[in-house]
Parts: structure tokens; C-alpha cells; sequence
């Protein structure tokens, strides 16, 4: 039996193993091409559901800040509308006091043409007229006027230093004659002909007026309206707080509205409660008022919240799910085109040795023979056969030869260039080496080294006069130059090992060259 054991399995030749490489590099790429259209659609799919969620954001913002104009602009009216009248009324009693005819009149009658049935209105507080020093001297709810004294007042106070300030409405107050009833009084000056302060016709307007009125709104859980004088005072608020009649003058909301336009729209965080709303606001000019409806961001986007949680779990999950998929895709698409690859390469290959198969040999004769005619470069061929085979099947069996078969193919693979020179089983225990590029000194050495190599493996041949397995050379060189074919090439080489076998094996023959 041998002496030195022969592994189990085939070869693969430099071209065979390239081409491997090759199939498992593109077969990789292609696996991860799918994974990657995967993962970008998904990626692609995901940014579209953010870009309509973030639309829908603003949507919902700018729809709510349309909205809180609407309120605004409805109390502002509502609010400028009364006080309008309210002016009006002041105004003509102002006038009134000035016709000498007027203050003649017996005080019922004068009360009734001054005030015209304007103390009677809903809403509306005390009516007086005050002289120069703060005491009433006509009431318009009653022909004998009520007593009091309200020179302390900062709407007096205001009018009297103020000669051309005209109406003037002031911060909230405790109502002395209505039980402290919190109102706001409207104000104008009554002037001597020569200019001189005479006293102030006042009207109060009760404070329920604008919480009846912001009552009705609907701002969501938690909005809110303000009105609030340019002063910074606090005059109503819904829903209502303690800090009625409170100066805000120093709050970052306060000085929006005092830096902004006549109407606008911001976001702020306000000193009442914290809460950070979205503020549509419209200033009163002649009245020196702002009345602001707001929002609270929470309301706004709570709708939106829901969505996002709802459409983000649909999104995350499809996209989970087509990552998944293309994973699988990719991974599958990878093991096809393996198997086509391997397929192509049992097609390819010689099943025991793992070289190229015959049917291979020509094509890989022909590629080569056509590229050494455009290069003009030398062409080399080996025909290699291993000595007395016959007899070694005979000796130690065909798996044993098998084996044997093997060693070899591999020793053949291992001394040859790799990516260059293409090895193949021609049939039987022969084998070609195809060399491109090669002279016929170089083809020679390869030889050379393949004999000294296989010798090397030490198989025992007790029917070999070397008594181990031996391989006998064929080598032909041809130059394209010449108009000789591949195929002479190839007969020249066989040959070229009929030569070598008769000379006693174990050698190297060349053929022609040309």
C-alpha cells in the first residue's frame, strides 16, 4: 500500500477558484442591492409619513391660529361696538354741560336730556358727572345725587393733569357705590372756556360684561382670552383668575403685545399658569385695550399626538416587516445564483479533480489562442499523464487511484499561475496545462517543477520503476505568427509525451515551436 495518504476530494484550478470568488462577490453585492432598495424604500416610505405628519402639524397650528384671529376679531368688534356707544353717550353729556340753556333746566329734566336713557343699558355701572374737585354734582340714576367724593380716583387724577387726553378707560376697581362691584370706568374731561380743569363725566361698565361675553367661546380645555389694557393691567381673563386688576407690565407676554402690530399671532408661555398657548391678539387703539385669545399647544396637537402614535405603530411595523422581507429577498436571490454558479462550475468541471472538464479545455483553448493572435505573445500547452496508472488501479483499486487522481490535480493547481494559466483533466489520467504568455524555456520550467512536485508526494507504485507515483510531460510552444492552429499545438504536445513515455517517464519533452 502507499506510504503517504492521499486527502479525500477535488480541486479547483486558479480560473475555477477566481470564478468562484467572483460568483460569491456578485451573488454578495446582489444580496445586498436588494437589502438596500429595501431598507432606502422603507427609509423613502418613512420620510413621506413624516413630511405629512409635520404638514399635518402645521396644518393643525395655522388652522388653530386662523381660528383664535376669528375669536379675537369677534370680541374685539363686540368690545369696540359698546364702548363706541359708550364714548358717545360721554361725549354728549360732555357737550351738554357746555350750553348754558342745558344747566337751567330743572334737574330732572337736565338729567333726563343729558344721560338720554343711557344709564340703563345692560352692563353699564354708575353715571356721574364730577366737579373740579372730585365730588358728584349730577347722577344720571337719580334727580338728588348720591354723595361721594372720588378725587382719589386715577381715572380723576388722570383727566385733570391730562388736559388733552380725551377718553380714557382705566384699570379695574372696587365700585364704592355699587357694593364693590368690580367695574372699569370710562372717562372725559369737562373744561372751562378758558381751558381749565371743571371735573370728569364718568361711566363705569361692569366687569361681567366681558365675562359673559368670553363665556361663550369655546378655546378648547385649556384655552384661554385675555383683555388687558396697554398699561399691562389685567381686565378679564376666561377662565377667570384672581389677578384681576394685577399689572403684567413686566411679562414676556405683555411685551409681545406691546412690540407687536395691531394683530398678530405668537407662541408664549404666560406668568398665570405656565402653560405654553399659541396667541391670536388684536389691539383696541382708541381705547388703549388688547384682547387675545389663545390656545394651548397640548389641545392643539392632541388630535395630532393620536395620529402620530397610531400611523407611527402602522409605519413601524410595515417598515420592520419590508426590511424583514428584503433581508429574505436578498438572502434567497444570494443562494440562487450560488447554486446557478454552482451548477455552471459542475458544468464547468471535472467532478473527481475539480479542474476544468474537457468541454471547458476547448473553450479556454480557443479564448487563449485568440488573445495570444492580438497580443503576439508565445502560447505554451502541457500534456501531462500519470505513469502506468492502469497498473496502479490494478494494484491498489480505483479508489485508491481515485485518490491519486486528486493528489495530483491538486499538486497541478498549486504550481501554476493563479488568474493566468488554466489547468484541465483531458481524460483518464491525463491532464493539460494551458499557458498564456509563456516561451517555451519558461513552459519547460513549469514542467520541470510539476515532475519534481508529484514526485514529492511520495505515492507508493510498487508497479513503477520509481516506485511512486510519477507523471511523464508533453510541451509545445507556438507563436500566432505563424498560421499553424491550436489544435497543431495540441497534437504536438501529445506527442511530445509519447516521447517522453518512450524515453522512460519520470521526464519533460518538448514539442515544435514556431
Amino acid at each position: 500500500m502507499q506510504k503517504s495518504a492521499v486527502a479525500q476530494g477535488g480541486v479547483s484550478t486558479p480560473h475555477n477558484g477566481i470564478h468562484e470568488r467572483d460568483a460569491a462577490r456578485h451573488a454578495t453585492w446582489v444580496a445586498r442591492g436588494v437589502v438596500f432598495v429595501g431598507v432606502s424604500f422603507a427609509l423613502l416610505m418613512a420620510l413621506l409619513c413624516g413630511f405629512s405628519l409635520y404638514q399635518s402639524r402645521t396644518d393643525a397650528l395655522a388652522h388653530t391660529g386662523d381660528s383664535l384671529q376669528d375669536v379675537a376679531l369677534l370680541v374685539q368688534r363686540d368690545v369696540q361696538r359698546n364702548l363706541d356707544l359708550y364714548d358717545l353717550s360721554l361725549q354728549a353729556v360732555v357737550d351738554g354741560l357746555q350750553e348754558p340753556a342745558v344747566m337751567q333746566l330743572p334737574t330732572a329734566l337736565k338729567r333726563q336730556l343729558l344721560f338720554d336713557r343711557s344709564a340703563t343699558a345692560r352692563y353699564l355701572g354708575s353715571m356721574l358727572v364730577l366737579d373740579a374737585s372730585g365730588n358728584i354734582i349730577i347722577d344720571a340714576e337719580h334727580d338728588i345725587h348720591r354723595v361721594g367724593n372720588f378725587a382719589d380716583r386715577a381715572y380723576f387724577q388722570v383727566q385733570r393733569d391730562t388736559p388733552n387726553l380725551g377718553l380714557y378707560v382705566s384699570d379695574p376697581f372696587a365700585s364704592r357705590l355699587r357694593r364693590g362691584a368690580p367695574s372699569v370706568a370710562l372717562t372725559r374731561r369737562i373744561s372751562h372756556p378758558d381751558g381749565s380743569f371743571a371735573g370728569v363725566v364718568l361711566l363705569t361698565v361692569q366687569l361681567s360684561y366681558f365675562r359673559d361675553l368670553f363665556e361663550g367661546l369655546a378655546l378648547g380645555p385649556h384655552g384661554s382670552i385675555v383683555l388687558m389694557n396697554t398699561r399691562g393691567v389685567l381686565i378679564m381673563r376666561q377662565p377667570a383668575v384672581p389677578e384681576i386688576g394685577r399689572s403684567y407690565a413686566q411679562s414676556k407676554l405683555f411685551t409681545r403685545f406691546a412690540q407687536a402690530a395691531e394683530s398678530g399671532q405668537f407662541v408664549e408661555t404666560p406668568m398665570l399658569d405656565h402653560m405654553r398657548r399659541l396667541y391670536a391678539y388684536r389691539k383696541l387703539t382708541p381705547y388703549s385695550l388688547i384682547v387675545a385669545a389663545a390656545a394651548a399647544e397640548q389641545d392643539i396637537y392632541a388630535d395630532w399626538n393620536r395620529r402620530v402614535i397610531v400611523l407611527g405603530a402602522i409605519m413601524f411595523v410595515s417598515m420592520t416587516t419590508f426590511v424583514i422581507l428584503s433581508f429574505m429577498l436578498g438572502e434567497q436571490l444570494k443562494r440562487r445564483i450560488l447554486a446557478e454558479e454552482n451548477l455552471k462550475k459542475m458544468a464547468r468541471t471535472d467532478a473527481l479533480t475539480g479542474l476544468n472538464n474537457r468541454r471547458t479545455l476547448s473553450d479556454i483553448l480557443d479564448n487563449e489562442w485568440r488573445r495570444s493572435q492580438r497580443t503576439h505573445h508565445a502560447f505554451s500547452l502541457l500534456f501531462i499523464d500519470i505513469d502506468h496508472f492502469k497498473a496502479y488501479n490494478d494494484t491498489y483499486g480505483h479508489p485508491v487511484g481515485d485518490q491519486a487522481l486528486a493528489a495530483v490535480a491538486r499538486s497541478i493547481s498549486s504550481h501554476i499561475r493563479a488568474s493566468v494559466d488554466s489547468a484541465a483533466r483531458y481524460g483518464g489520467e491525463e491532464f493539460v496545462v494551458v499557458l498564456p504568455n509563456t516561451s517555451e524555456a519558461a513552459a519547460r520550467a513549469v514542467a520541470d517543477k510539476l515532475i519534481v512536485a508529484i514526485a514529492a508526494l511520495g505515492m507508493e507504485h510498487a508497479k513503477s520503476e520509481y516506485r511512486r507515483v510519477t507523471v511523464s510531460v508533453g510541451a509545445a510552444t507556438w507563436h500566432p505568427s505563424t498560421h499553424a492552429t491550436v489544435n497543431a499545438v495540441v497534437q504536438s504536445a501529445d506527442e511530445a509525451l509519447y516521447r517522453a513515455k518512450a524515453a522512460g517517464r519520470n521526464r519533460v519533452m518538448s514539442g515544435g515551436s514556431g
